[in-house]
């Protein structure tokens, strides 16, 4: 049991060391280890297409994550209200958006948006004073709404099984205290389900800054880095790539440490 288990982990994480190890590769041979050098971290950072390609997928995916824990927690907090049968309908749509594939959301968004836009920029034009009225096309928006409404159910199961877990008592007995619904939900329930909220956030902002197949079809002409990888692999896998790679690697885990901390610092506070 104990070798498959070992057999199971080398599977896993030998590919993600050997992308480190090469990405400190002298040569330009990706499967071929010739000395050590940090000349590729280098001509990666100095990159100007992977640098814009950073910085569009950084925006994307803070807003869309932070519009997802938003509205998901808005959504988790609803549903609560909700009758027995009223919920367990929500249950089955944001459960059925989280294990739709990702290419059927990539279509079906970009279907979607391509008819949105076909009816309104022709109202757009016949209202618009000027000459060149504005167009709507694919862009940020319409990665950020894609990556938002798929998040938005990661993030509301999360803060809906955390609110499950508090009960009603706590925000009855602050009714009972006349406090108000706002007070109650700033002073009670939110800090309890900051965690939730936050581990939400983490996830949503991770699936956006990762994810290509959806962008891939709605990004337009903006260029995330998946994107931006995926093409430049289509040329041959460089040791370039493999810094790139490891500088997301560092990021994420830099990120979910951070993460891990913050909750640990509240539940100290919380025990005290």
């Amino acid at each position: 049991m104990r070798a498959l288990v070992t057999s199971v982990y080398l599977f896993l994480y030998a590919p993600i060391a050997l992308v480190v190890l090469f990405s400190f590769n002298a040569g330009r041979s990706a499967s071929e280890f010739t000395g050590f050098s940090t000349i590729w971290y280098g001509k990666a950072l100095t990159n100007t297409f992977l640098i814009t390609a950073l910085q569009n997928s950084l925006l994307i995916a803070f807003t869309s994550a932070g519009l997802a824990a938003v509205f998901g927690t808005m959504a988790a907090l609803g549903m609560e209200r909700l009758g027995p049968r009223g919920r367990a309908i929500f249950d089955g749509l944001f459960a059925a958006a989280i294990v739709v594939p990702g290419v059927v959301i990539g279509i079906a968004t970009l279907v979607a948006l391509v008819e949105v836009f076909s009816f309104v920029n022709p109202a757009l034009a016949s209202i618009w004073p000027g000459e060149k009225p504005p167009q709507l096309g694919l862009g940020y928006g319409s990665i950020v709404a894609a990556h938002g409404l798929f998040s938005l159910a990661l993030v509301t199961m999360i803060v809906k099984a955390r609110i499950a877990s508090l009960g009603r008592d706590i925000v009855e007995a602050s009714s009972d205290l006349y406090a108000t619904p706002f007070t109650t939900f700033r002073e009670i329930v939110l800090p309890q389900i900051l965690p939730s909220v936050l581990a939400g956030f983490l996830l949503a902002f991770t699936f956006s800054f990762d994810d290509f197949i959806v962008a891939f079809f709605v990004a337009g002409s903006k260029t995330t880095l998946p994107i931006y990888v995926f093409a430049s692999i289509r040329r041959g896998v460089t040791p370039e790539i493999n810094a790139i790679a490891t500088l997301v690697l560092v990021a994420s885990l830099f990120l979910i440490l951070t993460a891990r901390t913050l909750m640990r610092d509240k539940k100290t506070h919380a025990r005290e």
